[in-house]
């Protein structure tokens, strides 16, 4: 599953970060506003974020080898923990300076044309963030997707900072402005936490959603009305690619041949519920006693 096309789409992120780090930037010496600069500060993550994803989606890429027999498709969640971390970190530096300025407020100035700026910065973001999310959901890309997400993170930042900027300009309260800014960390830390979580579930290995599994399973379900049965049933997630384990069971009876025949239905039919997955069946006799012990992840000694 060769897939260097998404690499086009790291480079449209990186040169929206790019522009809206320029916008922001700009913004932010306009106005001296510590929540536009907050929200400049988060646009440097997500440069750092879409170069690490650029490096990854090409790693990830690469076709199974001896190596990695499984191929390198893993190698998402690296991008998506490390551009969790970058977050947590962009959040700190936002609340430091939050601070320093809620204990010496200083006046805004050329707000109207600062915040002008923002927002043509946050139009950007926000077409990019749709893009990326429509193709990594079409693509089981979770580097694509978590880029998206942090984008639209940005854009509802953006639209409080925005905001709140405005309402210090009409009220005068100059308190308000590093308030936004730390609510702005805040806010951008539990997502980092979100995206450092999925993450690490993808690193060990954990199981494929709820709703997919139950799709397969509804697979299986036909397949019992027809006389198979079916048990250890093991599923997980790897970057943009499935794994999908399960013994079938069926008549001693029957040959090879014909064995082999219904698992290849089966495999096809569970692909075809689950795009992108790598199935593996395993046939066993059903009368036959010793087909019941390897349910389990451990088999039993004999």
């Amino acid at each position: 599953m060769v897939r260097p096309s998404l690499i086009r789409y790291a480079w449209l992120s990186i040169a929206t970060a790019i522009a809206t780090i320029l916008l922001k930037g700009t913004a932010w010496w306009m106005t001296g506003s510590v929540g536009l600069l907050s929200d400049a500060i988060e646009s440097f993550v997500n440069l750092a974020a879409a170069m690490m994803a650029l490096w990854i989606l090409a790693v990830a890429a690469a076709p199974a080898d001896d190596g990695y027999a499984h191929g390198h498709t893993k190698a998402e969640y690296f991008s998506s923990a490390f551009e969790g971390l970058l977050i947590v970190v962009a959040a700190l530096s936002i609340a430091y300076a939050a601070v320093d300025r809620l204990l010496h407020p200083q006046p805004l100035a050329s707000v109207g044309i600062g915040l002008l700026v923002s927002v043509i910065a946050s139009v950007i973001n926000f077409a990019t963030a749709r893009v990326l999310l429509k193709v990594g959901h079409e693509q089981h890309s979770i580097v694509l997707e978590a880029d998206a997400h942090h984008l639209m993170t940005d854009v509802w930042t953006s639209a409080g900072v925005i905001i709140g900027v405005a309402l210090v300009w009409l009220t005068g309260w100059l308190w308000l402005d590093p308030v936004i800014a730390l609510c702005v960390a805040v806010n951008i830390v539990w997502t980092g936490w979100q995206l450092m979580h999925r993450s690490a579930e993808g690193l060990m290995d954990a199981s494929l959603p709820a709703d997919k599994v139950s799709d397969i399973e509804a697979v299986l379900d036909r397949y019992r009305g027809q006389g198979l049965d079916f048990h250890a049933l093991r599923t997980r997630l790897a970057g943009s690619r499935a794994f999908v384990t399960v013994h079938v069971l069926v008549p001693g009876r029957w040959t090879v041949q014909l064995g082999h025949d219904w698992c290849e239905r089966i495999e096809k039919d569970i692909r075809v519920a689950v795009p992108h997955a790598h199935v593996l069946t395993h046939l066993e006799p059903v009368e036959d006693p010793a087909s019941m012990l390897d349910q389990e992840l451990d088999r039993p000694d004999c």
